[in-house]
């Protein structure tokens, strides 16, 4: 199941059709995935999908929260108002580094 749904991420995006619904629910996709990984955790949508889970420590589950639904939602953002690696007369940066800093606090393990 998804954190973040279709219908949020078009608000989200000030989007009204539905012509790129498939494109954004692979930006949504792709965006959960980079922040569960930079958050070393898996996170779910409620209390009882983690419990269902049940996962065997030393897991640190997380339901989803605030912070890490905006995060999600600035990295579906990112990937639909840049859909080329490299822009032509535009300073190129790497992802937005607020959707890091609202997922720093519930990372885990960070390592190296």
């Amino acid at each position: 199941m998804s954190l973040v749904d279709v219908p949020t991420a078009k608000l989200h995006l000030r989007v009204d059709d539905s012509a790129e619904d498939a494109l954004i629910q692979l930006y949504i996709d792709a965006a959960e995935a980079s922040a569960v990984e930079f958050l070393n955790r898996n996170v779910y949508t409620n209390q009882a999908a983690m419990d269902a889970a049940a996962e065997a420590p030393p897991a640190e589950p997380m339901v989803i929260n605030a912070a890490v639904k905006a995060a999600i939602l600035l990295l579906v953002g990112h990937l639909f108002h840049n859909r080329e690696e490299a822009a032509v007369g535009v300073s190129v940066a790497a992802l937005p580094v607020n959707s890091q800093r609202l997922l720093q606090p519930y990372r885990v393990g960070m390592g190296v």
